[in-house]
């Protein structure tokens, strides 16, 4: 698949709502941590093999560390608050974000790969 503007778009469309690659319409999630195996809609295989979702944990990982190592540093030079303050305040972002974006890690990660392997 050649990827263009509109892939592109359309892929993290699909990833940031939480929906299926294939046909865009079909849930990833049955609960907020389990996922469904296949898609409800078009019948797509979610986890292809066994640690599959590495990546996901990698893609998860690398935002979290991009936000909070860039935002610490530019609230250390822009606002006058002490370094322990700042520093708790990016420790619990870094405890905290990686819970909340672990969805859509997944949901990107698999809508990447799709374009990407299709």
């Amino acid at each position: 698949m050649k990827l263009t503007f509109g892939v592109l778009s359309r892929t993290l469309r699909s990833g940031l709502r939480l929906k299926c690659p294939q046909c865009g319409n079909g849930a990833l999630f049955q609960s907020y941590f389990k996922m469904f195996t296949h898609c409800t809609e078009c019948d797509l295989k979610f986890e292809r093999e066994s640690g599959y979702f590495i990546g996901a944990m990698y893609l998860n990982y690398g935002v979290t560390v991009l936000i909070a190592f860039s935002s610490y540093f530019l609230l250390a030079t822009f606002a006058a608050i002490p370094f322990f303050v700042n520093l708790g305040i990016w420790t619990f972002f870094s405890a905290v974000f990686p819970v909340f974006f672990y969805r859509y890690s997944k949901s990107l990660w698999l809508n990447f790969d799709y374009i990407f392997s299709a």
